[in-house]
């Protein structure tokens, strides 16, 4: 820990071989689409890479907006707004899976206190060292 207080911090340089210029494409009523072209350090298009298309969507859900960004695979705009419906679909159900995974995991989650944790002495209620038998080693998650 110290060691880490004591260094410098890493200065955050950016990669000049890996730039992009960006370019924002929407319908005003679905979502966005965010072009990526490749261009070298003195902005000039670098046609060695290839230009990067990504979707972003909103999903509303019961507690509010959640933010979708997810690649589109396609080489021209044109194609990328024909298959941004089946990619931002899968964005959806994929957010939706692991939501579900999520909420899953915070319903079993059962934590049972350490030994001499707990409530009165010894534990739950007199209930000894560590309270239930077991000493409190089982954790349900």
């Amino acid at each position: 820990m110290a060691d880490r207080l004591d260094t410098p911090a890493q200065e955050p340089a950016m990669d000049p071989a890996a730039l992009y210029r960006e370019d924002v494409f929407t319908d005003r009523r679905i979502g966005t689409i965010r072009q990526l072209t490749p261009v070298r350090a003195d902005g000039a298009p670098d046609p060695a890479r290839a230009v990067v298309f990504v979707g972003e969507a909103n999903l509303l859900t019961t507690v509010g907006t959640l933010p979708l960004s997810f690649a589109v695979d396609a080489r021209t705009l044109e194609e990328a707004v024909a298959k941004y419906a089946a990619a931002a679909k899968e964005a959806i159900e994929r957010a939706v899976r692991e939501l579900d995974e999520l909420r899953r995991q915070a319903t079993s989650s059962i934590v049972v206190p350490e030994r001499g944790g707990g409530f009165g002495p010894g534990g739950l209620g007199g209930l000894g060292p560590g309270g239930l038998p077991g000493g409190g080693r089982i954790k349900l998650t």
